[in-house]
């Protein structure tokens, strides 16, 4: 069993060229949340940066670490290109998540690793992922980028909630649920195409576009740490487009079942990539998302698709 400390903490979460970066502009993705203990061989633990309020562990947070833990038991030529994942119980804050590799298949070009994250003596989720040697091919097309304003002209999350709270009249309540979210240290920056109503006052189509990145430095060179970087943002904001329809209800209850991904080109997860949304059914209390990664340059990084329960309350319409 390895000895705890800094070398044994897994390697793909080292990046040489954010090294030479100052410490405070690290991604703390890379420093913290996606940076495994190594225990033994194929046997990992890992810990927590931001919970969310419902204190529930983030989905894609145990994703990514996932799939760190996976990766770093293929070879260096060897790119996650697919992952398929169930959540089979909520994950508890309070205590590490251990997560254990099984070498599935390695095969010429392909290899396929199965991961299962553990708490309590329990898993909490299921993971399934295959790595590909890249290889050329005279087939190549994809959709074509959605026409969106560039992210250098647009807020973030965090501007607009501040202009949303320079006014005097907002009530106390929605006051109070914004700065929570001020509060959040989410290692996440989003800024929408179509600012948010935070009110939610008229039913939109259940389709959103916005920017995201990772926060700080992670740098280039390591495509296996920006695909779990990737990962982990991929579940961020995802499953709410499913309510979008709906400004009258509100989320009793919510949480992932599932959650796939496919990753087509190389990307840097630090750089902003426009991450496009949509929900085309809902039904049964359950809600089924898809969503695509672009590249600011139009080339599509990845693809997402994502089931979760949905259990909604009605509201009061809002006067404000």
């Amino acid at each position: 069993m390895a000895e705890r400390g800094s070398e044994s903490r897994v390697d793909i979460a080292v990046n040489p060229e954010s090294k030479s970066s100052e410490a405070d502009l690290r991604s703390v993705l890379v420093t913290s949340v996606l940076n495994l203990e190594k225990l033994d061989t194929d046997l990992f633990r890992g810990t927590h940066h931001w919970v969310p309020r419902t204190q529930r562990l983030f989905g894609g947070q145990i994703v990514g670490q996932a799939l760190v833990a996976a990766a770093s038991s293929v070879s260096d030529h060897l790119y996650a290109h697919s992952l398929h994942c169930y959540f089979v119980r909520a994950g508890d804050p309070k205590v590490p998540v251990l997560y254990q590799v099984e070498r599935t298949r390695d095969g010429r070009s392909f290899c396929v690793r199965s991961v299962k994250a553990v708490q309590h003596g329990q898993p909490i989720l299921i993971c399934q992922a295959s790595f590909h040697m890249q290889q050329p091919s005279p087939l190549e097309h994809q959709f074509h980028m959605p026409t969106v304003p560039p992210p250098d002209t647009l807020l973030t999350v965090e501007q607009l909630i501040q202009r949303t709270l320079s006014d005097p009249n907002l009530a106390d309540n929605t006051r109070q649920g914004l700065n929570k979210i001020l509060a959040d240290e989410v290692p996440i920056e989003i800024k929408p195409v179509n600012p948010p109503d935070f009110y939610r006052r008229v039913a939109t189509e259940p389709k959103k576009l916005f920017w995201v990145r990772a926060r700080g430095h992670i740098g280039a060179g390591n495509m296996k740490l920006h695909c779990c970087v990737a990962a982990y943002v991929s579940d961020y904001a995802f499953l709410g487009t499913a309510l979008l329809p709906y400004p009258n209800h509100r989320a009793q209850f919510s949480a992932s079942l599932d959650h796939a991904m496919w990753f087509h080109s190389t990307f840097r997860a630090d750089e902003w990539m426009l991450y496009e949304c949509e929900s085309p059914w809902s039904g049964g209390s359950r809600g089924f998302v898809q969503g695509r990664l672009w590249r600011q340059d139009g080339v599509l990084a990845a693809s997402c698709a994502q089931e979760g329960v949905i259990r909604v309350k009605a509201v009061p319409q809002s006067k404000l």
